[in-house]
């Protein structure tokens, strides 16, 4: 269990080191941008190539995303930097909608739909999925259960929507 103490003995190491702090930044940022534009590249090769695989990799992580929004906010769970009275490494200035998270949920969710098309680039995507889940917990705008929920659901959704259903 995350504690105040616990993670400013683990934000201290970062905060003395500038280079690191801003690793941590650009890691975020980088994995979350190339995240959303793999999907839309995926998208976009899936409708030029008239691929019969185009409805299902843009329906069920749309409906997923809009179900894990609607939660979040009906469930509405303080973030790590609200309950434990800490300085994230992670600048956010959102309160609440910490459970769980939609960035590991939206990343692990996108390497299921691309893993859908080609397995190869699916399962670097389930790689840089458990990077930015250790980076949002590190930053301090998610508890690590919000980042393993957020990962659970976009694998869950991805087996049944992609190979059961």
């Amino acid at each position: 269990m995350m504690t105040k103490e616990k993670y400013e003995k683990m934000a201290g190491v970062i905060r003395n080191h500038p280079q690191a702090l801003g690793m941590l930044a650009a890691g975020n940022r980088i994995l979350t941008a190339l995240t959303y534009g793999a999907y839309i590249l995926l998208l976009a090769a899936e409708a030029i190539g008239r691929d019969e695989k185009f409805c299902k990799v843009l329906l069920i992580p749309a409906a997923a995303f809009f179900l894990v929004t609607v939660f979040r906010k009906v469930c509405n769970a303080k973030r790590p930097y609200e309950l434990l009275d800490i300085e994230p490494l992670l600048k956010r200035n959102k309160a609440g909608q910490s459970f769980p998270s939609r960035h590991a949920f939206s990343i692990f969710m996108i390497a299921m739909a691309i893993g859908y098309v080609w397995m190869p680039g699916g399962i670097l995507f389930l790689i840089l999925g458990v990077l930015l889940a250790v980076i949002r917990v590190i930053g301090g705008v998610h508890f690590p259960r919000d980042v393993a929920a957020g990962a659970s659901i976009g694998i869950l959704v991805g087996i049944l929507g992609f190979y059961i259903w």
